[in-house]
């Protein structure tokens, strides 16, 4: 195997890394999340455990997305001699690294904030509008997650496309 075949198949053994981390993290949080309100003493404990769990992944998915385009633009630039930054796969892992900002720095500490002003939040009243502000913040953080998850599935279809 000669130098550009050996770097090839590192920066294509990174891209899958990078992709297998992220993905792979936003599952494993999805099924943390409904085993730790399942098995906790209360909600309170369980969204602490949820809250810290979930800065980590976006952390992870930040890191991985960077090393993904990093890699898949030099993969590009060695296999057709341009490093194709608008490629589909590259624009939906920059979609998925928007995505991933905006909740770690928009949705995520408006949220730290709400339980901290609540304190208990089960023990707010429904009409509460912070309770009603928090829950709402609940679904667009979910919608976030999942909208992260399925582009990376499609960039797993692109990348996987590219290599063949």
């Amino acid at each position: 195997m000669d130098g550009d075949n050996v770097r090839m198949a590192i920066l294509r053994s990174l891209m899958i890394l990078s992709l297998t981390v992220w993905l792979g993290g936003v599952i494993f949080l999805a099924v943390t999340a409904q085993t730790a309100f399942a098995v906790l003493p209360s909600r309170h404990l369980a969204g602490s455990v949820v809250g810290a769990s979930i800065t980590k992944l976006h952390w992870m998915g930040l890191i991985s997305g960077v090393v993904y385009l990093i890699s898949s633009l030099i993969y590009s630039r060695l296999r057709s001699g341009s490093a194709h930054p608008f490629a589909a796969h590259n624009v939906l892992i920059l979609a998925m690294l928007a995505l991933t900002l905006v909740s770690q720095w928009g949705i995520t500490p408006r949220m730290h904030a709400l339980r901290t002003s609540l304190g208990e939040i089960d023990n707010a009243p429904p009409s509460d509008p912070a309770r009603i502000q928090f829950n709402r913040l609940h679904v667009w953080s979910e919608q976030t997650e999942k909208a992260v998850l399925i582009l990376g599935i499609l960039v797993i279809y692109l990348t996987a496309r590219q290599f063949t």
